[in-house]
Formats: C-alpha cells, sequence, structure tokens
C-alpha cells in the first residue's frame, strides 16, 4: 500500500508547502493554506504522464490555418466568442449564483444540438431536474445528451465512448478524482479535472465549456491556474434585481477581450438584446437636471449610457461618495478636478453617481458625461437636450481624445441626438460629418458652458 503524506496547498494561488502558514508566502492571503493528503502513486502518476515528450518542429512547415469555428445560433454570444465556437477550446465561464449561467449554458447546448452531437453533464442537478427547467425554456426537440455525474474517470470515460462536438459541465468545482484523496472543489482536484479535460478537448478536437464558481470578491474560485489553462474566460455580469445580464471576455485567445454580449432575463431564459443603446435610454428622464448620455464603446460595439448624479449638502464630518457602475477612484479624482479647474465648490456635499441599467464600464470617455451631470445636479440646471458626450478629463482639466471618435457619433445619430461633445482634436478629425453637430472642447470649463448653453 502506498504511504500517505500529507501536504499544505493555498486556494488562492496554488503554492504547496511541507508545513501550514497562517498567511501563504506567495500570494499573501491570510487562512488560506489547506491541508491535503498524497500517495506516492499520485507522484509517480504524474512523473509519467510527463515523460511523453513530443519532438520540436520548424515554426516554417506548420500549416496556417484560420481558426475552424461554427455558430451558437446566439449572436450575442457568439460576438463574445469573437466570431463562433473554436472547434478543441476550453471555455470558462464564472458568474455570481443565481445570474444565470446554467440556463445560458443549456439554451446554448439546445440550439448547437440542432446540427451537432452535443453532451451535457451536470454535477449539480440531477437528469429530472435537468429536464424540467429545459421544458420550462424551449418547447420541440430536445436531441443533447445529458449526464449526472462528479466522478472524473466516469466522465472521462463518457466523453471519449460519446464523442460529442461540445461538451458543458456544470460545474468543474464539483467535479472530483478519485484518484486524489482531497475534497471536490480543492486546488489539487479542479487543476487535475481541469487539465484532464483540456487533454481530451485538444486531442479529439471537442469544445468543452466549464461553469466555474465564484468567490465573495467576484473572482473565479480556485487557483489562478485554472484561467491560465483554458483558452477562454468570460465573466456573467448582472445584478440579481436587474432583468439585463452582461457577459463579456477576459481572456480569449481567439478574439478581442473587449467585446460585451447583453441579455434579458425572462421567464422563458436569456434573450438577447441586439440594441442596448435603445433599451438603456428607454426610461431616460429628459430635462432633469443630474442626467447626462454618454457614447462608450465595448469592445467593437458602440452603446450610450445614460448617466445620473445628485449632489447633496452633507449632514457628516465626511461627505459621501458613490459610485455604481463606475470607478469609484476615477470620481473622486474628477471631483478633485471640478473643484480646482471649474470653481465648482463640492467638497462639502454629499456625491452619488450611478450607471443605470446595472452595467459596470470603466473606460475613460465616461468622464465627460460623469463631470456634465455632477455639474448640472450641483448647479440644479438641465443639460440641453439631444447631446450625448464623450471624452477624457486629465488632472489639469483638458479634454483628452479617445478611440474610435466616428463609431461613436453614428450611434448618437442613429438615435435621433442633434449634437455631441467631444474633445477638440476629435471635432477636427470629423469634419465630414455633417448630419449631427459636433462641438469640440479643449476643457472642463468650456464643456460646461457649452453643456449648459
Amino acid at each position: 500500500m502506498a504511504k500517505v503524506k500529507t501536504k499544505y496547498i493555498c486556494q488562492q494561488c496554488g503554492y504547496e508547502s511541507a508545513k501550514w502558514w497562517g498567511i501563504c508566502p506567495e500570494c499573501n492571503s491570510g487562512g488560506s493554506m489547506v491541508e491535503e493528503a498524497y500517495t506516492q502513486k499520485e507522484t509517480a502518476r504524474a512523473k509519467k504522464q510527463s515523460s511523453h515528450l513530443q519532438k520540436s518542429v520548424d515554426l516554417k512547415s506548420v500549416e496556417g490555418t484560420e481558426a475552424d469555428r461554427f455558430t451558437t445560433h446566439i449572436s450575442e454570444f457568439d460576438r463574445v466568442l469573437g466570431g463562433g465556437i473554436v472547434r478543441g477550446s476550453l471555455v470558462l465561464i464564472g458568474g455570481d449564483p443565481g445570474i444565470g449561467k446554467s440556463t445560458l449554458l443549456l439554451q446554448l447546448a439546445h440550439h448547437i444540438s440542432k446540427e451537432k452531437k452535443v453532451l451535457y453533464i451536470s454535477g449539480e442537478e440531477s437528469a429530472q431536474q435537468i429536464k424540467l427547467r429545459a421544458s420550462r425554456l424551449f418547447s420541440g426537440d430536445m436531441n443533447m445528451l445529458i449526464l449526472a455525474e462528479t466522478n472524473l474517470d466516469t466522465i472521462e470515460g463518457e466523453i471519449l465512448a460519446v464523442m460529442p462536438d461540445v461538451v458543458v459541465i456544470d460545474s468543474v468545482q464539483t467535479v472530483s478524482s478519485p484518484e486524489l484523496t482531497s475534497l471536490p472543489g480543492s486546488v489539487s482536484q479542479v487543476r487535475e479535472a481541469t487539465g484532464r479535460l483540456m487533454n481530451i478537448a485538444k486531442a479529439n478536437n471537442i469544445s468543452c465549456f466549464l461553469v466555474g464558481h465564484v468567490t465573495k470578491e467576484g473572482a473565479i474560485a480556485g487557483p489562478r491556474v485554472l484561467e491560465h489553462l483554458v483558452d477562454t474566460v468570460l465573466y456573467f455580469e448582472g445584478e440579481r434585481f436587474n432583468t439585463y445580464r452582461m457577459i463579456r471576455a477576459v481572456k480569449n485567445r481567439f478574439g478581442s477581450t473587449n467585446e460585451l454580449g447583453v441579455f434579458e432575463m425572462t421567464d422563458k431564459g436569456l434573450i438577447e438584446v441586439s440594441n442596448p443603446s435603445k433599451i438603456l435610454l428607454s426610461e431616460h428622464s429628459v430635462g432633469a437636471p443630474g442626467t447626462a448620455i454618454v457614447c462608450t464603446m465595448e469592445g467593437t460595439r458602440p452603446m450610450l449610457v445614460e448617466i445620473q448624479a445628485l449632489v447633496a449638502p452633507t449632514t457628516f464630518a465626511v461627505p459621501r461618495r458613490t459610485a455604481t457602475g463606475i470607478d469609484f477612484n476615477r470620481l473622486n479624482m474628477l471631483l478633485a478636478v471640478l473643484e480646482r479647474r471649474a470653481g465648482l465648490r463640492i467638497q462639502s456635499q454629499d456625491v452619488y453617481v450611478n450607471l443605470t441599467g446595472g452595467i459596470k464600464i470603466y473606460e475613460p470617455s465616461l468622464d465627460l458625461g460623469i463631470a456634465c451631470a455632477v455639474a448640472s445636479s450641483f448647479s440644479n440646471r438641465e443639460i440641453k437636450n439631444n447631446v450625448a458626450f464623450f471624452g477624457e478629463i486629465g488632472l489639469t482639466g483638458e479634454i483628452r481624445s479617445v478611440s474610435f471618435g466616428e463609431k461613436r457619433i453614428n450611434e448618437a445619430l442613429k438615435l435621433g441626438f442633434e449634437e455631441v461633445i467631444v474633445p477638440y482634436s476629435t471635432a477636427k478629425d470629423l469634419k465630414n460629418i455633417n448630419s449631427i453637430k459636433i462641438t469640440g472642447v479643449k476643457d472642463v470649463k468650456m464643456a460646461l458652458a457649452e453643456a449648459f448653453k
């Protein structure tokens, strides 16, 4: 019988040590070292796997072909993936509990199963529960194969026996290998499961989707090596009490990492939102002080969003600053610029800024809209109707240019806006657009003067 030994593994970064540490020496996280048992048999198997080495080849002799893709029949999901699913790719999807990860992947599996063979593996639900959810979401033929299993060996055997085009595993933290003595969801189990599934996907050209749990900080649970192993990492975002959901790529070996897909949660599952700007501005309060429309970019998609600001006298010794959907530190910087460069005395005021729709955007082009919305609320003056903003604000109060100016302006024009207030350098380069008024501004004072004319 193989001798059992113990080691301590950090559940945040995967650092291994022969003794326990209160604070991980690698990532400095406290209380994350967990004891795990292992045998000499596991070590020998790992060495055996690493002994099969491939020979090097000349780069010139390698055939350079485009990635072989196929559509998911969900255009918003295809956009985020970079144009469709790449054969043999490994995709990790993370999100808060109840946000809609399983619903999205079940719909995805249903659409793909009309043309491809799909195997849906669940470690959290039984086959009967999956059938009930599928019957609620869609009617008609259900051609996908389902398996309720958590044993990694059984899952591996079933995949090799069925040889599907697409595999969905919900979730990777529930899958465990009986060869390891650690608990499911531990660093060793997650690393082992992901590594073996990756080998199967690459060797047999099978596209694999993994659902990952997230921590309270919003990061995918488990070691960082999990995100390094996969080809694509997607985050499913949104407020639980808001109907809109956003899916964005934070890593993508086959496309852009800036793309955003927008969905609406209904009783029939997730529905694509092809024109997010129109939806996000549907309840815009025209003529209300403290609101501004901003042209932002998410990847290649231009979007118009509404910034709301409320400035009120504080009753505290230190004024409150609250930011929802935008970067809090950037809001503090913009308030300091308004105080110093525009002469707004808001040091004794509470400031609340909200990005409507429950979405989160951290692009610097929001700066100009935020500054105008805060100034509008502070002075109780409404901004001109049918005007949109975009531009980055520097510490000296200058308005700096941002990319994709023409795309942003065309999106505003499409939704009926009559004027856009933009950086002066951007306005000079876009003189050929005559169907909308383009006003270039050089600094914050000039921008506020134009916004309140």
